[in-house]
């Protein structure tokens, strides 16, 4: 169960400021636990602080961090069940996602320790002409300097640690907002990392309310604003950023092509379809949201995933059996509900599910949705699918290319051609072949481009924009 209260952390210490935040049980709408809320002076005071702890983070040597990493890591596996009751509670997730990010979160953390170890450099032959006779080059990374996170509330647990892992093995200090209405996980993240050496004030995890974290954008003492969550608040933090280094992780409407060749592996590819559109209720960025399936298919895996769709159970997200729990709120249900009433007005027709009552969406399937409805669109967000069916490969490419989004896209296929066909045309940041876009592992390059984004998660890669690269050059004589 939850504590009664938890503190904020600010400089590597437990503030108990107040409890001004009430965290809720997102299925009971109870309150769960109250958290201390951070306001404008103690983020200053957070941000003065890391700029500080800038020299001694820079010198902290990377054999100690990867003993903080692997602490984390131990930590959590220690923790694993109370961290996985307390992402069932506060996101509402069912129990057995909830495990599987904390799983996520222990990879996150055994990556980024391994990382740390190895943030290499390279020689430059300079000799390129008589001019450069006798000069070398030697590159090495830095760390960028002080950093501001803001974590989103789907993935309370892996999307803060994403940010937070990479910075311990840069040797960055940070300064995080994690979602106010899930703020539990990252405050977890917190005391572990409390129990470390990190130097002081390499660290702050600090709850606050959207409109009094201004801060955490426009405060030019940061050098990198890592935020994770809507497009439309991802793009205007980005506009008022000012000189920092902005890398964005946004939304998508991410579809899966089924083409025809898959006649004879429906049950698998309806079961990952399944999984990819309704997993923790549809609140993913990369969740299947269009489904584009071959004519000649069409009929057959449309029965079938009507049926599964009808089969998943929802409910309790603490009950074992719990497949789809409720969305993060009950405005957010009302939003996906009118988009849906909407695209039926204009012709569209649900074929399963539809049912909505207060934050829970039953997991819901339509076909014959207009190309410029909301629900087609834009981000869905929940436990909501389309089918359409295509005659020509080309064609369905072009159709998932048809949109603002472009995070990942899944291809079911066993020709190699059409592989790297979707690899080569395809607008997004990652093509998964044979699964739903929603797959993901920790070291994956993940990130999206146009409105899905900039730049690039996953530890390695999130290591390279938190380091900036500082050139030597050496002159052998004179």
């Amino acid at each position: 169960m939850l504590k009664s209260t938890y503190p904020y952390y600010l400089a590597n210490e437990p503030v108990a400021a107040n409890t001004d935040l009430a965290v809720t049980d997102k299925f009971s709408g109870e309150v769960a636990t109250r958290v201390a809320l951070a306001d404008a002076e103690a983020i200053d005071k957070a941000i003065g602080l890391a700029v500080a702890a800038m020299p001694e983070m820079r010198a902290f040597p990377p054999f100690k961090r990867q003993a903080v990493l692997e602490h984390c890591v131990k930590r959590f596996r220690e923790r694993a069940d109370e961290m996985a009751m307390a992402l069932c509670i506060e996101a509402g997730k069912p129990i057995n996602d909830s495990r599987g990010e904390v799983t996520r979160l222990i990879d996150t953390f055994k990556v980024a320790a391994e990382e740390s170890v190895r943030i290499d450099g390279e020689i430059l032959n300079l000799e390129i002409s008589p001019r450069a006779k006798g000069y070398h080059g030697y590159v090495k990374r830095v760390p960028i300097g002080p950093c501001s996170f803001i974590s989103p509330f789907n993935f309370p647990l892996n999307l803060a640690a994403h940010k937070v892992a990479p910075a311990i093995a840069a040797g960055v200090p940070f300064v995080m907002k994690p979602a106010s209405r899930t703020p539990i996980g990252a405050l977890i993240i917190g005391e572990v990392l409390a129990e470390t050496d990190l130097p002081k004030g390499a660290f702050s995890i600090l709850p606050a309310h959207r409109d009094g974290a201004d801060l955490f954008t426009t405060d030019e003492r940061f050098k990198l604003l890592s935020f994770t969550g809507s497009p439309a608040v991802g793009w205007d933090l980005k506009a008022k950023a000012g000189k920092k280094k902005v890398i964005l992780e946004l939304g998508g409407n991410a579809a899966a092509i089924v083409d025809s060749d898959q006649g004879g592996k429906l049950d698998y590819v309806v079961d990952r379809l399944a999984f990819g559109a309704f997993y923790q209720s549809g609140q993913s960025c990369i969740g299947v949201q269009r489904i584009l399936v071959h004519a000649s298919l069409y009929e057959a895996l449309r029965e079938r995933l009507i049926a599964k769709t009808k089969s998943l159970r929802m409910g309790d997200p603490k009950d074992e059996k719990t497949f789809v729990g409720p969305m993060i709120s009950e405005s957010e249900s009302k939003r996906l509900a009118g988009w849906m009433e909407s695209a039926v007005a204009a012709g569209a027709k649900i074929i399963a599910g539809g049912k909505v009552e207060g934050a829970m969406f039953e997991a819901t399937l339509l076909e014959s949705v207009g190309r410029d409805s909301d629900l087609y669109r834009k981000e869905a967000f929940g436990p909501v699918a389309i089918l359409e069916k295509f005659d020509d490969f080309k064609d369905a490419l072009n159709t998932v290319n048809d949109s603002d989004f472009g995070l990942q896209a899944g291809i079911f296929t066993d020709s190699l051609a059409h592989a790297h066909e979707a690899w080569d045309s395809l607008e997004v940041g990652g093509v998964v072949i044979n699964d739903v876009p929603s797959f993901r592992v920790d070291n994956m390059p993940y990130g999206g481009v146009k409105d899905s984004g900039l730049g690039r998660e996953g530890i390695r890669y999130a290591i390279e924009d938190m380091t900036e690269a500082r050139l030597m050059v050496m002159r052998e004589a004179w």
